[in-house]
């Protein structure tokens, strides 16, 4: 019985060869797979530094439509705000999470007896707190390029009445949903 060796003088040579077409395969497969895996990070990435925002609120301002621990994911693009938009932005280095309740250019009248007004129409809705007044004087206009913006726990929390209004370019995110922590 003959050998491959025998009856082929370069089946050693073929052998080889072709082991070594199997390594090169896999290193390009991982060095596919590592190449993927770093495009997808990268994308990931910009997504969630220039399109999404993701943050966990901390506190009550915006109590019970948002929780102390819940899971605020907001979109970065989306600049025009409107009245009810929930936003998150940065006030004297401390991040807020607030509605908006008045743009550039509207009135806001907030009564002794915790009435708001916007435009002289009375704002009722799903607020349960009334609104204490801030330091404005009432009337107030939003200024230019800025939003006013109050917390749902009108009673205990830190908002527009306490540090003005807020530049738009202040704006983190308008955000699109909530996460509770108790559902994770």
């Amino acid at each position: 019985m003959k050998t491959d060796s025998v009856l082929h003088p370069l089946a050693d040579i073929h052998s080889q060869i072709y082991e070594k077409r199997q390594q090169l395969g896999l290193k390009r497969g991982y060095l596919d797979l590592f190449k993927n895996v770093g495009i997808m990070l990268l994308i990931i990435l910009i997504a969630f530094t220039q399109i999404f925002y993701i943050t966990v609120s901390k506190g009550t301002d915006m109590y019970p439509a948002i929780l102390d621990g819940d899971i605020v994911f907001g979109y970065r693009l989306d600049t025009t705000y409107l009245k009810n938009d929930v936003v998150v932005c940065n006030v004297n280095n401390k991040k807020v999470i607030s509605r908006v309740v008045a743009k550039e250019g509207d009135s806001v009248e907030i009564t002794k007896d915790g009435k708001l007004f916007v435009n002289g129409t009375e704002q009722t809705g799903e607020i349960a707190f009334p609104t204490k007044r801030g330091k404005q004087h009432y009337p107030y206009i939003v200024p230019k390029g800025c939003v006013y913006l109050l917390g749902d726990y009108r009673t205990h929390t830190t908002d527009s009445r306490n540090f003005g209004p807020v530049k738009k370019e202040n704006i983190k995110a308008k955000v699109i949903s909530i996460f509770r922590r108790r559902g994770i």
